[in-house]
């Protein structure tokens, strides 16, 4: 009791920090819209840029194009030249990075607050003004190619996600991976990509954050000078594809030099924006999260079974899969680890947990939750994260509640759900002449 007393004291006391009420949103008149949250602790600023497009936006013969444009929009428009981008920023004190998921795209700056208007210019040159040099399209689709074989040559994990996620996707876009496929990388026309970036990076399709060391006026102010001016574009047409209910238990084998064989299972569960998300969020802690988690103690500490344990849910716009991978010990066989894993599943579907294991995981998540959230870069990526996923940013401050609002029942439910049999699909890494 004294220690859940102490968590909520921490907690109240970092909620008082930032409220919804504090968050202030505002729409361009060509739709981008821009929300904004002050912090003055230090006199630095936050921009993240969220657009609305990520592999599932793509389709056979174009996989992997929104990840090129990750590399593309740091490659030259009509003011900041090649590599200008980053040389600028730099110089004037700030940083940037960029990733590409799924379902989006987002682009990072941080920088001190005398650069904010230096950085809404070179962000509204690469939105608008684009350069698709020819030689440059070359060179990053070299980059691209070599990225992608080396992380399959050199990631166990990338090469036998590829091949389940192929198997458990049979319709849906989320089947493929994020990077694509070689054969469309090989490819993508100079067309090809002029329509893509048109259609995906509209002012309308994007989502701007920003935290820090700023007023409400002047962002007003920069975001008429220099992003309104950049015109709408027609909305990109709705993702509408559906994977089926799967109906059996898939498997597969993939041939790999590894050590030892590489074990991947996988459910379908739902998007962020499901009830079931907290739940599904606290069983996975519950699975792996630390060396007194489930399947950590049963396969690497009690059992010495495996090297190695993880497991995965995160946002996502539609139907998902949470994902169990664990790395065999010597002289153990995949059908070990699959005993194990399924029997803790079969454990809490059956016998639930207890209320000390519930709430050392709802803690663990809510340390998580306001660790990211002390940072200006932390806050500008969770509020676009809610907005984007959840449809709302003030969502992101009742996250807490939510968690707290998870039940032992509500953990035994979504297993008993979603981790059946016929909803599982499963793969092996292994060497070549393995049969166990």
């Amino acid at each position: 009791m004294r220690l859940i007393l102490i968590f909520t004291l921490m907690l109240s006391s970092l909620l008082a920090q930032s409220k919804a009420n504090d968050v202030k949103t505002f729409t361009l008149k060509n739709g981008m819209q821009i929300i904004l949250l002050e912090d003055h602790s230090i006199p630095n600023v936050a921009m993240y840029l969220f657009y609305k497009v990520g592999s599932r936006n793509e389709y056979p013969g174009i996989t992997g194009i929104s990840h090129f444009f990750e590399h593309m929009m740091f490659n030259g428009a009509k003011k900041y030249g090649p590599k200008q981008f980053d040389i600028t920023m730099e110089a004037n004190g700030g940083a940037n990075n960029a990733y590409t998921s799924n379902d989006i795209t987002v682009y990072s700056n941080w920088f001190p607050r005398s650069a904010m208007e230096l950085i809404f210019d070179l962000e509204a040159d690469r939105i608008a003004h684009l350069n698709f040099d020819d030689k440059m399209i070359e060179s990053e689709r070299g980059v691209i190619l070599s990225e992608r074989s080396t992380m399959l040559e050199n990631s166990n994990e990338s090469y036998l996600m590829q091949e389940v996620f192929a198997a458990a996707f049979q319709a849906h876009p989320y089947g493929w991976p994020v990077i694509g496929w070689e054969s469309d990388i090989k490819n993508w026309t100079k067309n090809d990509l002029q329509n893509y970036f048109k259609t995906y990076y509209s002012p309308n399709n994007c989502v701007v954050v920003l935290t820090g060391d700023l007023t409400l006026d002047e962002v007003k102010k920069l975001s008429k000078k220099y992003f309104e001016p950049i015109p709408w574009r027609s909305a990109p047409r709705k993702v509408h594809t559906v994977e089926p209910e799967q109906l059996g238990e898939r498997r597969l084998f993939v041939k790999k030099e590894v050590s030892t064989p590489h074990v991947l299972a996988v459910y379908h569960v739902p998007e962020a924006s499901s009830t079931d998300y907290y739940s599904l969020r606290l069983l996975n802690s519950i699975l792996s999260s630390g060396n007194t988690s489930r399947l950590y103690s049963s396969l690497v500490d009690e059992k010495q079974l495996a090297t190695e344990v993880w497991t995965h849910y995160g946002e996502s716009f539609d139907p998902y899969v949470f994902m169990i991978y664990s790395i065999c010990n010597e002289n153990v066989t995949p059908s070990q680890i699959e005993d194990v894993v399924y029997e803790e599943l079969d454990k809490i579907a059956n016998e639930g947990i207890n209320e000390n294991e519930l709430q050392k995981v709802k803690n663990q998540k809510l340390i998580e939750f306001y660790h990211v959230m002390e940072t200006i870069n932390g806050k500008a990526n969770q509020i676009g994260t809610y907005q984007l996923f959840f449809g709302d940013y003030k969502k992101l401050f009742d996250a807490p509640g939510e968690y707290q609002e998870v039940t032992a029942e509500d953990i035994k439910n979504v297993v008993k759900k979603y981790f059946n049999k016929l909803n599982r699909t499963v793969g092996i890494l292994r060497a070549e002449g393995e049969t166990k």
